[in-house]
């Protein structure tokens, strides 16, 4: 179940983005984010599948959809007036997403104890400062400071485990060579 962890969470983001951008008729964010959530349900979904342990992800999900239920309560319940939900969102969107940003800090220093980077994925690292760096122009363009100043952290991170290949370079790692032969 390890491998679920940080993903079980990346609906309920798309979700709120979704809603954000649905508040906002923003097309571009509903698009995206629809897209996002169906994608990452059915990771969820073929992860279950194939998961020997169902009970904790089954757990993790059902955990995902109460506080999604909540969110919408309060979000579409209890704060009737459109402009204070669509800031009040916008600032739980974007403290979601940095935290799902900066949730990786914890491999960091794993990286560095070990002076590995093993653990981390070159690919995953290119596509976040590519998504990143998309998210915070979108939001520039925009003005909408939701958007550009929760996708920030992304790039810094991003810069950050760059940094870490390149003082750790994965050919220079034997333990990695030898997962690989």
């Amino acid at each position: 179940h390890r491998g679920l962890g940080k993903m079980t969470w990346v609906p309920a983001s798309n979700l709120g983005w979704l809603s954000y951008g649905a508040l906002k008729g923003d097309g571009i964010l509903i698009v995206v984010n629809t897209v996002g959530a169906a994608l990452q349900t059915l990771y969820i979904l073929a992860y279950l599948h194939y998961c020997p342990r169902k009970r904790v992800v089954l757990l993790q999900t059902a955990t995902l959809l109460g506080v999604l239920l909540l969110g919408y309560g309060y979000f579409w319940l209890l704060v009737p007036n459109p402009e204070a939900r669509l800031q009040q969102l916008g600032l739980f969107c974007s403290v979601f997403t940095i935290s799902m940003y900066l949730s990786p800090l914890a491999d960091l220093a794993k990286v560095i104890q070990t002076k590995s980077t093993q653990c981390l994925s070159y690919p995953l690292t290119i596509a976040t400062l590519l998504t990143s760096a998309s998210w915070c122009l979108y939001g520039f363009r925009l003005r909408d400071p939701y958007i550009m100043v929760s996708n920030f952290p992304g790039i810094v991170t991003s810069f950050i485990r760059f940094w870490l290949f390149w003082k750790y370079p994965q050919e220079q790692d034997r333990n990695y060579w030898l997962l690989q032969t």
